[in-house]
């Protein structure tokens, strides 16, 4: 079973493409930088791969750091990256390469947190060397502070030839809500920066990867499976990974996976009239602005709303809450 990579994000990689190619001519400065947000498993690390294969000519280098979710420590990203590499010709002092590195024999004496931020981008500009390279920020929403100010400080560094890929899940589902709103609006603001949200599949979407499995699949199912997963294409692999070798009604038919039921959602929730009225707006694919139009509301008080909601449904990020919804009727 292997479904095209990419159904409905062609929009989404052809922009990532052409901002490499602007990199590679030489422009902008400072770093280019992309931001794509969007819920667990909706495609965001997939689209990166895509591209990064997609680049042409291939990038000089890759520097990839993700959160360390067991264990975060400061410059998770950073450590990450370091990790395997020969860091001996690095022109950054050994002890605060250390520090950096996670090193657990670091020396008990540390930097100055300003000092440490300095070496970092230092070292980050000696990895790049002349370039143009891409830097890969995954899960930037479960990142450590450090990490988040190094890479809002390498969003900004002048003169530095590399196209900055920045993953994360929207900042309400973020361990640190405020911090993230802050990094991904600093992110948004560097020169020639591109905001990136992928939502979930259509219908049609999702009758072409299921097609790659079943072949052609009638109208009404399609909608029916697109439903059913909410659009996401992590739940739709993982359906049709468990109902490999049945008919495409097994679809339907089969109980959904169990790591894909959260078992806190409840089944039922009180919710107030206007509370209703934003979850409606969240399962349309609308974002708080568009809701504050909608609704004539404030977008703080959406905020206030979309937090509420995500309370009493027990779901972890607002398409959580849009397929809460949808389950219910």
């Amino acid at each position: 079973m292997t479904p095209v990579p990419m159904v409905g994000r062609a929009a989404e990689l052809a922009e990532l493409v052409r901002r490499w190619s602007h990199v590679r001519q030489g422009g902008p400065a400072p770093a280019a930088v992309v931001s794509i947000t969007g819920a667990a498993g909706i495609g965001k690390s997939r689209l990166i791969a895509s591209a990064l294969a997609a680049f042409d000519p291939a990038p000089d280098a890759v520097l990839y750091g993700v959160a360390r979710l067991h264990t975060p420590a400061p410059y998770d990203w950073l450590a990450a990256v370091l990790s395997g590499r020969d860091t001996r010709d690095l022109p950054v002092p050994a002890d605060g390469l250390a520090w950096l590195a996670q090193d657990p024999h670091a020396p008990s004496e540390r930097y100055a947190p300003g000092a440490l931020l300095r070496l970092a981008v230092r070292t980050v500009r000696a990895l790049v060397g002349t370039g143009p390279a891409v830097l890969v920020v995954e899960d930037l929403h479960a990142l450590d502070p450090a990490s988040l100010n190094l890479v809002g400080e390498l969003a900004a560094a002048p003169d530095l030839p590399v196209l900055i890929l920045v993953t994360s899940r929207p900042p309400d589902a973020a361990d640190s809500p405020e911090l993230v709103a802050r990094t991904l609006a600093r992110l948004s603001g560097a020169r020639g920066a591109i905001r990136q949200h992928l939502g979930p599949l259509g219908p049609a979407d999702v009758a072409e990867i299921v097609t790659q499995v079943h072949g052609v699949i009638p109208e009404h199912l399609a909608g029916a499976v697109c439903e059913r997963t909410g659009g996401n294409p992590y739940w739709l692999v993982e359906l049709l990974a468990t109902t490999a070798g049945r008919g495409p009604q097994a679809l339907l038919d089969e109980p959904m996976p169990g790591h894909l039921r959260p078992a806190s959602a409840p089944e039922a929730a009180e919710l107030t009239a206007r509370e209703q009225e934003v979850l409606s707006c969240l399962a349309a694919g609308m974002s708080n602005k568009q809701m504050a139009r909608t609704l004539d509301i404030s977008i703080r008080t959406v905020a206030v709303h979309v937090s509420n909601l995500l309370r009493k449904t027990g779901s972890a990020s607002r398409t959580e809450a849009a397929l809460w919804a949808v389950r219910r009727g």
